[in-house]
């Protein structure tokens, strides 16, 4: 036992908590502990610790965390537990060791007292990759699960990430129409991952073993379309061949329609005959073929608007939408943005060998308030972009995001020539209309309330790239992508003085 502890050390500072009889305990305990003290040096570390981090115990005793893992210790969960003196409880962490082990981990560290007085911290620490093959409740940070199934699919309900009440709703929703054979459509906008939950359907069924056959209406020429899904036979038009169509090959198991709204209505009015009939005919061809498949269809718009605007026929509707899910849009899931953000990160972090362990405050406010038109795919892109740039920091900050992704939210209607006369022109520019808006307030928020909302976030912002900067404003402006002269109005209207940040530069580790 002494070496997974400094006994002299560890009894000198925690006298109290009869430590020496809990240390055998804790070295057979299957999570790793560390237990460290208030400068961070590490008291205990028993053998699971070590075979995470594949060290041996006597290298550790006594080191300091940062010496023996690549972090500031700044940035240690340990420190930051002490620092807050409150416990952190199932944080995602991921870490390198000295050695150049990456490491991927569950982390719940609990501050220690000794008379009310803090004097340690203890960190029990999940080994993550083990973890998620035994509970199926966590394989859906894996980012590789299933790479291609033997039905051609590659996504399951345990792939899809969510945290919100109402995309966790239509994830249920889901889940039971998986029991049946009726027809079901998915709506939800572009990126919001129809494509996962229809293949999540089938995998959940009992069709699971037979084809999943997609198709996206909107990329196929209306000529052509009719061919795919219902097979052709030889001589029926030029060039002709016999060939079976999706429907066919899907006997017994899944069509996936995406987009069925872009489908023309006179094809729709066919398909209709076949969800009725069960039964389909090849282009040119006199005899049907009999067919027994479970049809999933999806809208990039709400089916009564389609239905209005002659994109989708009332009875087709009908039909297909025996079970009708809406994926709610990423702006709606304000409770689910975090977890997917952390869901993404450790999935590049895998893929690109970084890191990473979050994202800092300023960023997770711009993600809530941003109204990401290309929804999830969007956020993933964004991610995989940022960790592509962001070098050897371990928080994802406002200046590795994408300048034209802040440019769309500068808009405000309080433009700093109002404010200075000398400069007034008659004629507002694109710089004067220029200001950091973090988006839109929740329904409920008054405009007043609305104002000081975006007003905070804009401050703290441009304080993040001021601080970054050590007071440089041309600096201060290139990180926020807008004028020398914004930055100048917006410091002396948020009452930033350029003296406070000079000398305080963080290498540009803004946000």
């Amino acid at each position: 036992m002494k070496r997974n502890a400094d006994i002299g050390l560890f009894t000198s500072i925690l006298p109290d908590l009869g430590a020496l009889d809990f240390l055998p305990v804790f070295d057979a305990f299957d999570e790793g502990i560390i237990i460290s003290d208030t400068h961070g040096r590490i008291l205990f570390y028993n053998e699971t610790q070590a075979g995470i981090d594949d060290l041996r115990p006597g290298k550790v005793i006594g080191e300091k965390v940062a010496d023996i893992y690549q972090l500031n210790w700044h940035d240690s969960m340990i420190f930051k537990c002490m620092e807050a003196n409150a416990p952190i409880i199932g944080r995602l962490f991921f870490y390198r060791t000295f050695k150049g082990k990456l490491a991927n981990t569950i982390h719940s560290v609990f501050p220690l007292h000794v008379n009310e007085v803090l004097v340690g911290a203890i960190c029990f620490v999940k080994n993550y990759n083990i973890l998620e093959k035994v509970m199926t409740g966590f394989s859906t940070l894996s980012p590789n699960a299933h790479p291609e199934l033997a039905n051609g699919t590659r996504y399951q309900f345990t792939d899809i990430v969510g945290a919100d009440k109402s995309f966790l709703h239509a994830l249920t929703m889901a889940r039971l129409a998986a029991e049946t054979h009726s027809p079901v459509m998915l709506f939800g906008e572009t990126g919001s991952g129809k494509e996962m939950f229809a293949q999540s359907i089938h995998n959940y069924s009992s069709r699971k073993d037979s084809p999943f056959v997609g198709i996206n209406c909107a990329a196929i020429p209306d000529t052509l379309l009719e061919g795919l899904l219902f097979g052709t036979v030889k001589g029926a038009f030029t060039g002709a061949v016999d060939k079976i169509g999706l429907f066919e090959q899907a006997d017994g198991g899944t069509v996936f329609l995406d987009e069925i709204n872009s489908m023309p209505i006179a094809l729709q009015a066919k398909l209709l005959r076949v969800l009725q009939e069960k039964k389909i005919r090849r282009v040119g061809a006199s005899g049907e073929v009999s067919i027994a498949v479970k049809i999933i269809s999806s809208v990039n718009l709400p089916a009564h608007k389609a239905i209005r605007e002659r994109q989708l026929r009332m009875d087709l509707f009908y039909r297909l939408a025996v079970v009708y899910i809406a994926i709610p849009p990423l702006r709606e899931q304000p409770e689910g943005i975090e977890t997917l953000a952390r869901h993404f990160i450790y999935k590049n972090n895998l893929a690109l060998g970084k890191q990473v362990n979050g994202v800092s405050e300023p960023v997770m406010q711009f993600f809530r308030s941003y109204h990401w038109p290309g929804n999830v795919r969007e956020l993933e892109h964004l991610i995989e972009g940022a960790m592509n740039t962001i070098g050897p920091d371990t928080t994802l900050r406002i200046s590795h995001l994408p300048p034209h992704l802040l440019l769309d939210q500068i808009r405000d209607e309080d433009p700093p020539l109002h404010v200075l006369p000398a400069e007034r022109s008659g004629k507002k520019t694109d710089e004067e209309t220029d200001i950091l808006d973090i988006g839109t307030a929740s329904p409920g928020i008054g405009v007043r309330d609305l104002r000081e909302q975006r007003q905070e976030q804009e401050r703290n912002m441009i304080d993040e790239a001021l601080t970054a900067a050590g007071g440089n404003v041309s600096e201060t402006a290139r990180m926020l992508n807008v004028s020398r002269q914004l930055i100048h109005y917006k410091m002396r209207k948020y009452g930033l003085v350029r003296e406070r940040y000079r000398g305080r530069a963080r290498n540009k580790r803004i946000g």
